[in-house]
């Protein structure tokens, strides 16, 4: 608890990191997907929305003001949300076949998961 804040700004630079790894392999359309790259399919760019969130959660880590760790509380959440959305839809089977999954899907919302505990375990000094 004394060093959650420092470990969550690490943990936001994590997340950002895991954006850019492979996270699955289509065979059949021979693609490979990353959290800033999905090219020819509906994905869109299913990490970017993790990085924008990362660096305002990075940022409410940094700063010592307390409505900020209030409003990082919300970020956070809405990341991990995120974080599973991307996990059930990257992974999901579509006609039989299933997509080879990378270690890089399964840190994602284990990193969401300890970041938002992070930001839960602010103690504030009295």
């Amino acid at each position: 608890m004394k060093h959650s804040q420092l470990t969550g700004f690490f943990i936001c630079l994590a997340l950002i990191g895991v954006c850019f790894l492979p996270w699955v392999y289509i065979e059949s359309k021979n693609i490979l997907v990353t959290g800033l790259s999905a090219p020819d399919t509906n994905f869109g760019k299913p990490g970017l929305m993790i990085v924008i969130m990362s660096v305002c959660c990075a940022i409410c880590f940094a700063l010592p003001y307390i409505i900020l760790k209030r409003f990082n509380v919300f970020f956070t959440a809405f990341m991990m949300g995120w974080s599973i959305r991307n996990f059930i839809i990257l992974t999901a089977c579509f006609m039989g076949e299933c997509p080879k999954k990378y270690p890089a899907i399964y840190f994602l919302p284990i990193l969401c998961l300890a970041c938002l505990l992070a930001a839960l375990l602010y103690k504030k000094k009295l």
